[in-house]
C-alpha cells in the first residue's frame, strides 16, 4: 500500500512540474508575440518607405532629371516625410505586385491601383482617394466605328498584365495581348500592332488626344467605374497612418493642390 502511495505522489509531482514548465513557455511565447515589430517600426528602422510603381502618367512618371513625379509620387513623398523617412520608388512588374509586397521588396503599392476584389483580399488597403474608369483607346480616324461595347468584338486589344483593363476585356471575351505597362499598350496601338487598348481614364486624359504624346489616338467606350487605393502588407499599421494623412491633406487643401498640378482634381474623393 505504501509503495502505491509513493508512486502516486511521485506521479503528481512530475505532472505539477510539467504543468509549470508548459505555463512558463506559453507566457514566453505570448511575450514574444507582443514584441513583434510593426510595419511602421520596420519602415522607420530602415529610414525609407519603398513604393512599388509603374511608369504611369499622371500618377507616377519620370521628369527630365530622372526623378519620379506625379500625383501619386508627390503624395507618397509627403507621406514618407510625415513618417520621418525617405521615399524610394521601384518599378515593378504589375502582375507580381502582391508577391513583391509580401516578399518585402516593397512596402506599398501606390500607382493608381484599382481596388479590385483580388487587391482588397490580398493587401491591407487605404481608403479610396481617386475615381477612375477603364476606357477604350483607338486611332482617332476610326473612333466613330467603336462607340459601344457591342462594336468591339472584332478588335485586338493590348492591355497591361494583371490590370483592371485586362480584367475588363477578359470579362467581355475580347481578343487581347498582355504587355508590361499601360504605356506599352498605347505604343502597341500607335504602332498598329494592336487595334485598340484599354487603359485608365486618368492616364488617357494625360496621354491621348490633341496636344499629347499620342495626338492621333482617342478614347471612346468607358467600360466601368472604379476607385484607386494604396496597398500595404496584410495587417500593416501603415494603413491607418495613411488614412489619417489623407484626411489631414484633404482638410488643409494640399491634396487638392497636388491634384491640380497634374490635372486630376476632378477625380479626387472626399477624405
Amino acid at each position: 500500500m505504501k509503495k502505491i502511495l509513493v508512486l502516486m505522489m511521485t506521479l503528481l509531482m512530475v505532472l505539477s512540474i510539467s504543468a509549470c514548465g508548459n505555463s512558463g513557455k506559453a507566457e514566453k511565447t505570448s511575450g514574444d508575440a507582443s514584441k513583434k515589430e510593426s510595419d511602421t517600426d520596420y519602415v522607420k528602422g530602415k529610414g525609407k518607405l519603398v513604393i512599388g510603381i509603374t511608369d504611369y502618367a499622371p500618377m507616377d512618371y519620370l521628369d527630365t532629371d530622372g526623378d519620379w513625379i506625379g500625383f501619386d509620387a508627390d503624395m507618397a513623398k509627403a507621406f514618407a516625410k510625415s513618417l520621418g523617412v525617405e521615399a524610394e520608388f521601384i518599378e515593378i512588374d504589375w502582375d507580381n505586385k502582391i508577391m513583391e509586397l509580401d516578399g518585402k521588396t516593397i512596402d506599398c503599392v501606390w500607382n493608381g491601383m484599382t481596388l479590385t476584389d483580388e487587391v482588397t483580399s490580398s493587401m491591407a488597403c487605404s481608403n479610396a482617394y481617386c475615381k477612375n474608369a477603364q476606357i477604350v483607346i483607338v486611332p482617332a480616324d476610326k473612333a466613330d466605328q467603336y462607340q459601344t461595347k457591342d462594336n468591339l468584338s472584332d478588335l485586338s486589344f493590348a492591355v497591361e498584365a494583371g490590370s483592371a483593363g485586362e480584367k475588363e476585356v477578359s470579362n467581355l471575351d475580347l481578343k487581347y495581348t498582355s504587355v508590361k505597362t499601360q504605356a506599352d499598350a498605347l505604343m502597341e496601338v500607335a504602332a498598329g500592332t494592336s487595334d485598340a487598348a484599354v487603359i485608365d481614364s486618368l492616364m488617357a486624359a494625360a496621354m491621348v488626344g490633341k496636344g499629347t504624346s499620342y495626338a492621333n489616338l482617342t478614347y471612346t467606350v468607358e467600360l466601368n467605374s472604379e476607385e484607386y487605393g494604396v496597398g500595404f502588407r496584410k495587417g500593416s499599421d501603415l494603413v491607418n497612418a495613411l488614412n489619417d494623412f489623407f484626411a489631414s491633406s484633404y482638410a488643409d487643401g494640399s491634396m487638392q493642390s497636388c491634384a491640380e498640378t497634374y490635372g486630376v482634381q476632378a477625380a479626387i474623393i472626399n477624405q
